[in-house]
């Protein structure tokens, strides 16, 4: 299955184009230029689709906006400094509205036609891990009137206090038909092989991450109490090693394409996970030169003599960009991290919260999600905080602010540690801007740090409804002010 990425991707965009136009039977039909295909081809370029999404601007944008890496030259270099336009971002756009939500919505009505509520629900699980990612990028989206260009050539912006109650409410369909036991799914199901226990985990962490972006810290609990409950369940992207069909999108990025474009110089996190910064976060309990050296090479092959995303694919020692490194999406460890800072945000006590992030911290002492490479004894511990330690004047205090925000503050910055590579730890950094604790970065480029995507140039464009005057790269998304 990996190896049919490439063709597969391509041939659903293509459909993303033209499913919705009429189609004569029988009448100038081309075999090379497909406008229908079975459901679950459909459905597996839908979930290829949502790989490239999250993949693309929404990670590497989110690893230099968020003192993940610092972009150094040709492209990153000047959208690191915040000098970025609208038709940067018209192919992302197209990758998720055309590529994911259209697709999606084919998949959907044929599995529905097929009886298939296995292939409905996990292709709506998909659907709204695609526009979740695009509401928090962008702000307000087309999505009721997005992906029938026939009936809606002018797609309706929806505003995000409109928009996230329907995701959520597509994600508790996603679990009915899940919960019904109608349908099968095996191979075609490129993440967990059609597992309706595994899936209906996701939709829940995924409906828990809806609910903390709009600070619904209580209702995010519950979701959370039912998301993903082992690292084993987590939904990641899947990749090989056949160049240009199923890398690691990062790898190829950093390797190939733009080659030394991203390092780790100058980079927030690098001061956190590095023993020999002072700003390392590591203490008598906890260890981070294993994670550090996972996530960064001090001497980078890419970029010479300095340090950057490791992209090491060897039997010794294989990155989190490794060639055949699969890809976080919805994760064993941001739902336990949620049920963490949603416990305390929620006041179901401080010891509660505490439980929730010793039990991730057991988790990464046993290796957590690092490579069995990198698994190396005496190079990472993680051993359980007790409540002295966010007292005034502990390991965790030291600058004697209370309690709960001492406990808060570690949560939040365990969220952006594990977070590395995606847009998540963005939208925390944003969520939190205004709170007291939380990672507080200091912008690339002047005195402002960006609060947005700017909206797609094809789209301004073409969609007479398109907001105008369009938000700029500094205005918050409505959610995270």
């Amino acid at each position: 299955m990996k190896r049919i990425y490439k063709s597969v991707f391509a041939l659903m965009i293509g459909l993303g184009f033209t499913s919705c136009e009429s189609i004569v039977d029988d009448l100038n039909k081309d075999p090379n230029n497909a406008t229908d295909a079975p459901a679950r081809y459909v459905f597996t370029g839908t979930q290829i689709a949502n790989m490239a999404a999250q993949e693309g601007l929404a990670s590497r944008l989110g690893i230099v906006w968020s003192g993940y890496g610092k972009g150094t030259f040709q492209q990153l270099g000047t959208w690191y400094l915040y000098q970025i336009t609208a038709n940067n971002f018209d192919d992302d756009w197209n990758l998720f509205f055309s590529g994911v939500n259209k697709n999606a919505l084919i998949a959907i009505e044929k599995a529905e036609t097929l009886g298939n509520r296995k292939m409905a629900g996990i292709t709506k699980i998909i659907q709204v891990n695609g526009m979740a990612t695009a509401t928090e990028l962008w702000g307000d989206i087309p999505f009721t009137e997005s992906g029938n260009t026939e009936l809606y050539p002018n797609p309706k912006f929806e505003t995000q206090a409109e928009l996230y109650p329907k995701l959520i409410a597509r994600l508790d369909e996603a679990i009915a038909d899940l919960e019904s036991g109608i349908g099968t799914v095996s191979a075609e199901d490129i993440h967990l092989s059609g597992d309706a226990t595994k899936w209906k985990q996701i939709a829940y962490s995924l409906k828990a991450r809806l609910l903390v972006d709009t600070k619904q810290y209580e209702a995010a609990l519950t979701a959370a109490t039912s998301g993903v409950s082992a690292y084993a369940n987590s939904l990641y992207s899947l990749h090989g090693t056949t160049a240009s069909v199923n890398e690691n999108a990062n790898y190829s990025f950093l390797t190939n394409i733009r080659a030394g474009s991203i390092t780790g110089e100058d980079s927030y996190l690098t001061f956190l996970l590095n023993p020999a910064n002072a700003k390392y976060r590591g203490n008598a309990k906890t260890n981070e030169t294993a994670r550090f050296k996972f996530y960064y090479l001090e001497a980078g092959v890419n970029a010479p003599g300095v340090i950057e995303p490791n992209t090491l694919t060897t039997t010794a020692a294989r990155g989190f960009f490794a060639r055949d490194a699969s890809f976080p999406l919805i994760t064993y460890q941001e739902n336990i991290l949620t049920l963490a800072e949603s416990a305390l945000r929620s006041g179901k006590g401080f010891d509660v919260a505490l439980g929730h992030l010793n039990a991730y911290r057991a988790f990464l002492n046993s290796g957590g999600y690092l490579h069995a490479t990198y698994k190396v004894a005496g190079t990472y511990k993680y051993e359980p905080y007790v409540a002295a330690d966010f007292a005034a004047g502990g390991m965790e205090n030291k600058d004697n602010i209370t309690a709960d925000n001492a406990l808060l503050r570690e949560i939040l910055e365990e969220r952006y540690v594990t977070f590395y590579g995606t847009h998540l730890g963005w939208n925390d950094e944003r969520r939190t801007r205004t709170e007291s604790v939380g990672i507080k970065l200091t912008p690339n480029n002047g005195a402002q740090l960006p609060g947005r995507f700017i909206y797609s140039q094809n789209e301004l464009n073409s969609n007479s409804n398109s907001p105008k005057p369009a938000p700029g790269l500094f205005d918050l998304v409505p959610i995270y002010k």
